[in-house]
């Protein structure tokens, strides 16, 4: 093993880089990448500078690896920015504030509104049907409606 280890060439490197890189594709996460870039980046290191003994390298990779991962890290944090469609994914939330009409009277609070081509449940004061209401928000999958 120490045999190895005291030869290690940039072809290693770049062997162990693109070795991670391949697992990273298949679903590690991001966890390998940084591992992968700094492995491939010491591989381009030992080719310019050849003299680097394994005992620079294999540190050279540990902070490469660490500065890489913190890098994006913090570049990531920087960017996250509140999305222009906050309620993408939340199909009700979009429906607040729109009127709709009633399908099935709400009887004792509960009842259902015609929303695009579907029936959602609704809860709230008593409707017949065909009245319109306003939906003021969401409970669950069920709509808070009130009269227009």
């Amino acid at each position: 093993m120490l045999d190895f280890v005291q030869h290690l060439s940039f072809w290693d490197w770049l062997a162990l880089g693109t070795v991670l890189l391949i697992l990273e594709v298949f679903g590690a996460g991001g966890y390998l990448l940084w591992l992968g870039i700094a492995a491939a980046a010491v591989g381009v290191i030992t080719f310019a500078v050849p003299a680097l003994t394994w005992a620079m390298q294999l540190p050279l990779f540990a902070a490469l690896s660490l500065l890489t991962a913190v890098y994006w890290w913090r570049r990531q944090r920087s960017v996250a920015r509140p999305s222009d469609q906050p309620g993408l994914n939340m199909r009700g939330q979009e429906l607040v504030g729109r009127t709709l009409l009633v399908t099935d009277a709400i009887v004792d609070g509960r009842g259902k509104v015609k929303v695009g081509d579907g029936v959602w449940l609704a809860r709230g004061p008593d409707a017949a049907v065909g009245s319109r209401v306003q939906v003021t928000g969401l409970d669950g999958t069920v709509l808070l409606v009130v009269p227009e």
